[in-house]
């Protein structure tokens, strides 16, 4: 009798994994779908005045700030990054789109950041969590430090998207080779949305279209992390254990890995930040797996860029451009080793500083997430 019972609990346990996976799926297809409205949208109330309208942040350092504080405030650089490549597919430039994309590196670190206060009570603890969940953010800043001077003299990141975003191109049209079937496939919704939307006038629906894409991006993903939470974070978890302190590769690797199971950056690095605070693992050997939590992250904008409608290079270019950000990231910073120690040394100094005066954690969070990027913004607004 126990064996039916147990046959019969463990082919329940099988449904509700593959309906579990069955809603993953369906819930990518409406993300897609929703990048897709955003874009339509954002052309359909814009018209042809799209840079008009985002001349406020044609500064780049506006663009930066918007990207972080609005990161910041939404928890996740996917959900930020996904309405990006929307928005330049309806028409937003690609030039604003990159300092926007890098300033979702910075406000995504938010998150781990304010789980390491979790270990607030315990000094020691403290010092150790807060250290590995600041290197994340460390990294970023000096990644912004090194590459938006460059953007800004060279435009080497959108080059690079630019031709990366070309070989997917077909010369002379705008179909993906060999991905025609996913922009197929989300065409009868796209389109039924923006025809509903279309009868209300381009000025109205366009709005609409835009909010109601807006919505379904925050529902899809918030969704898609908690059914990936129950499906894989065990299965990430081994992956994290194995890996950390066998290397650095092996560290990126699982990180990059990891992230691309759970969609969510931000759970991948929230993950170690206990692991740290034991004592467990030591901020040198997590350091690797926070960046590979950065290149991990890129792929859901990558994915969503494959069907969007309207300026569908343009929104595959700047997805590009955030992978190939993050990598050479990754690359430069990480493969030299006086850069590779600054964000140690920073963090180390930070954490042990947090763990003397509460206080400096909490100011750290307020100024680096809100009040700087707050002050840059107004800053830049009267340049």
């Amino acid at each position: 009798m126990s064996n039916v019972n147990s046959q019969t609990i463990t082919e329940q346990q099988s449904s509700q994994q593959y309906l579990r996976w069955l809603m993953v799926a369906s819930l990518i297809y409406l993300l897609i779908c929703a990048v897709g409205m955003i874009g339509g949208g954002f052309k359909m109330s814009t018209g042809d005045h799209a840079k008009e309208l985002f001349a406020f942040a044609s500064n780049p350092f506006a663009g930066l700030v918007i990207g972080t504080v609005a990161t910041a405030l939404i928890q996740s650089s996917s959900t930020v990054t996904s309405i990006i490549v929307g928005l330049v597919a309806g028409g937003l430039p690609v030039s604003i789109a990159v300092p926007m994309v890098m300033g979702a590196n910075i406000g995504t670190s938010i998150t781990n950041t304010i789980v390491s206060l979790g270990h607030v009570r315990a000094k020691e603890e403290f010092k150790r969590a807060f250290s590995a969940a600041t290197v994340h953010d460390f990294f970023n800043l000096l990644s912004v430090v090194i590459f938006l001077p460059l953007e800004i003299a060279f435009g080497i990141l959108e080059k690079m998207g630019s031709s990366l975003a070309g070989l997917f191109y077909q010369s002379g049209d705008a179909s993906i080779k060999g991905l025609n079937f996913v922009k197929a496939a989300t065409k009868p919704v796209v389109g039924t949305v923006k025809d509903i939307a279309q009868s209300m006038g381009d000025q109205v629906g366009g709005i609409l279209l835009i909010i109601v894409g807006i919505m379904l991006i925050f529902l899809a993903i918030t969704m898609v992390g908690k059914l990936l939470k129950k499906l894989m974070v065990g299965k990430a978890k081994d992956i994290m254990h194995t890996a950390i302190g066998r290397g650095p590769i092996s560290g990126i690797a699982s990180g990059t890995l990891v992230t691309v199971l759970v969609q969510s950056s931000s759970t991948t690095t929230s993950l170690m930040v206990p692991l740290a605070g034991s004592g467990s693992f030591k901020l040198r050997d997590i350091y690797p797996f926070t960046l590979g939590a950065n290149i991990g992250t890129c792929v859901t904008a990558v994915l969503a860029a494959t069907a969007v409608t309207g300026n569908a290079e343009a929104a595959l270019q700047i997805a590009f451009i955030h992978l190939t950000y993050n990598i050479l990231g990754v690359l430069i910073i990480y493969g030299i080793p006086f850069l590779r120690d600054l964000p140690v040394k920073a963090a180390e100094k930070l954490g042990e500083t947090a763990s003397e005066n509460k206080a400096a954690g909490l100011a750290y969070i307020l100024g680096v997430f809100f009040v700087v990027p707050g002050i840059c913004l107004g800053i830049s607004s009267v340049l």
